[in-house]
């Protein structure tokens, strides 16, 4: 899952594709993602909340460019079901919440009126370094999963994220890695891990935002191995040669 931000205010690429975000997909695309996927709010630490309408407003012009002429699906990285049901509208097909139907009350709902497909984010409104994640990610996605299926959204549509820097400790974020074969065996749905150039990667090596490529693609080989399935990057080339090699030594099947 490629990432494109057209936001002035992204951690990491905040405003760089805001004059050309249809040939950053296009070229994402090129590069091997399977999906991209469009944010029009920044979900940094910190962020300053935006109306819908301006959301809408940010994302408008790339979902009507690209819902036909892209050749892999378009994802909206969105909070909100007004933006979500005008986006599925003009032709995008998943919808990515960073609170997992358990914000917007009628997210669900709008997700089951399009038979889209959603990612389901675990999400907190305050860190708590007491907490074990693992078990409060299950009881999460229980709530979140219960909500979608009485919105009637078929389980065979969502993927589950743990949630990489979101209310939750450096500690807590390398523990929702190990966490993954867990929510894997747990739910039975495909995992999605968003660890993109994130801060504890800093704060493991030291490394500014700009320069974390090879910890992303260090820490998302050991989500892999845990079982997670799909990645969510700002560098979608070198995750795809990463993830070649992961799967011809641990998944030869793949490659027949």
């Amino acid at each position: 899952m490629g990432i494109l931000n057209v936001t002035p205010d992204s951690f990491s690429d905040g405003g760089r594709h805001d004059t050309a975000p249809v040939a950053r997909a296009a070229a994402l695309a090129g590069e091997g993602a399977a999906i991209v996927d469009i944010g029009g709010e920044s979900t940094r630490p910190g962020f300053v909340p935006v109306p819908a309408e301006v959301e809408w407003r940010r994302i408008a012009p790339v979902v009507e460019a690209l819902a036909d002429g892209l050749p892999v699906p378009l994802s909206i990285d969105t909070t909100k079901s007004e933006v979500a049901r005008r986006a599925l509208a003009a032709g995008a097909a998943v919808i990515n919440d960073v609170w997992g139907f358990l914000g917007d009350p009628a997210m669900a709902d709008v997700v089951a009126e399009f038979g889209a497909g959603a990612v389901l984010m675990h999400n907190r409104d305050a860190v708590d370094p007491s907490l074990d994640v693992g078990d409060d990610m299950v009881a999460f996605f229980e709530r979140a999963l219960a909500r979608a299926e009485r919105a009637g959204v078929a389980p065979g549509r969502i993927a589950l994220d743990p949630g990489i820097g979101f209310g939750k400790t450096p500690a807590q974020q390398v523990e929702a890695i190990r966490a993954v074969g867990r929510l894997r065996r747990r739910f039975g749905l495909p995992v999605l891990v968003g660890l993109s150039k994130k801060r504890f990667l800093g704060a493991i090596t030291g490394a500014p935002v700009e320069r974390r490529g090879v910890e992303t693609v260090a820490a998302n080989l050991a989500a892999a191995a845990a079982g997670a399935s799909i990645f969510r990057v700002h560098d979608v080339a070198e995750h795809v040669a990463a993830l070649k090699v992961f799967d011809a030594v641990h998944r030869p099947e793949r490659r027949r």
